[in-house]
């Protein structure tokens, strides 16, 4: 009687996961991948594509017919670009995705308690101070990645009481902190040097120095805090029903909300030290799969990953090739782009988000 009640209960609450839509999602992703390391102002066949990245491998050895020049292009510039887009996109939407669930707010972004102006104080010190990336060109992203841990720490800390972490305190805190450092920002824009131009272009994000050890070290981030999102996933849709509800059921609260943001903060802070901050990502890819596919975390943090990654490396594309001889800031691509498709999917679903 006990196995037969044991199985009911798993069929009727277990968890099909939709294999067929992440299948579909991972080729949808790999093709604008392949698409967008062919296409560039010197155009790559996808079949070299592929001769020259299995070349690259002890076991394959293609004759080489095509130009030196090709090979130099998408080793050098291209995949570590579009690769360093992928990882972005993937890590800032699910980043989205943990802070939407645990503050149960559909405007919850990565940015929300400081992390960006934490990470734009950063940078912007850094690159106000030229003797500063004399000694160490490296020293941006670390600087820009120690603003935004310092950001949302602040912002934790104010938010913690006797009790607890308030969510509610913490945005108010994340907010009060992004302001002070952005007010901060800008002051050290106005009395650093006058030409500006270094400083908005990293603030509007930008791939074009992308390297294979960005990939790697951004890497070393997101694998083991997309591993936690995942074991987390069941866990945010307990945290949906009310608290004392949450508590009932067995879960240390405060411990998951540590967790939780610790997790997102790293990745978020991680993801914008090379890049800069881009926006949009981490609001609109999360709701694009929770409009049309699913709720459940458990389906909804690894998909909005993949989406993130197609979506990203798909603006980085238009970014670089939509005008001629000129590349545009990723973040105005992204509003572009993410803007009007997150309003179209809005006005399908009749604004019933959560209906």
């Amino acid at each position: 009687m006990n196995a037969k009640l044991n199985i009911k209960s798993v069929n009727e609450y277990g968890f099909n996961f939709p294999i067929k839509l992440f299948v579909i999602t991972i080729l949808i992703t790999l093709v604008f991948y392949i698409l967008a390391c062919c296409i560039g102002s010197v155009y790559i066949s996808p079949i070299t594509l592929l001769k020259i990245s299995l070349n690259q491998t002890p076991i394959f050895n293609f004759d080489i017919n095509w130009p030196q020049s090709h090979e130099t292009i998408l080793l050098n510039l291209r995949l570590p670009r579009v690769t360093l887009a992928a990882i972005v996109g993937a890590g800032l939407a699910f980043s989205g995705t943990i802070y939407q669930g645990l503050f149960k707010n559909p405007l919850a972004d990565p940015y929300l308690i400081g992390a960006a102006a934490g990470a734009a104080l950063g940078a912007t010190i850094v690159i106000s101070i030229p003797s500063i990336t004399q000694i160490n060109p490296n020293i941006l992203p670390i600087a820009a990645f120690i603003g935004a841990m310092l950001a949302v720490l602040i912002s934790y800390f104010i938010a913690r009481n006797s009790i607890g972490l308030n969510l509610g305190t913490l945005i108010l805190s994340g907010v009060a902190i992004s302001t002070l450092f952005g007010a901060i920002t800008t002051l050290l824009m106005i009395k650093s040097n006058p030409d500006v131009r270094p400083v908005l272009s990293w603030l509007m994000g930008s791939f074009i120095s992308s390297q294979w050890t960005h990939c790697i070290i951004t890497l070393c981030y997101l694998i083991p805090c997309m591993i936690i999102a995942i074991i987390y996933s069941r866990i945010l849709n307990v945290i949906q029903l009310h608290d004392n509800h949450a508590k009932t059921l067995g879960v240390d609260l405060e411990k998951v909300k540590l967790i939780l943001i610790i997790t997102a903060t790293l990745t978020t802070a991680a993801c914008v030290s090379f890049v800069g901050l881009v926006g949009f990502v981490g609001l609109i890819c999360p709701h694009a799969v929770r409009l049309m596919w699913s709720k459940d975390y458990r389906t909804l943090v690894p998909t909005a990953a993949l989406v993130g990654a197609a979506f990203l490396i798909l603006s980085d594309t238009t970014a670089r090739t939509i005008v001629e001889n000129t590349e545009l800031p990723i973040g105005i691509i992204t509003a572009f782009c993410g803007v009007p498709f997150f309003i179209f999917l809005l006005i399908k679903q009749r604004w019933r988000i959560y209906a």
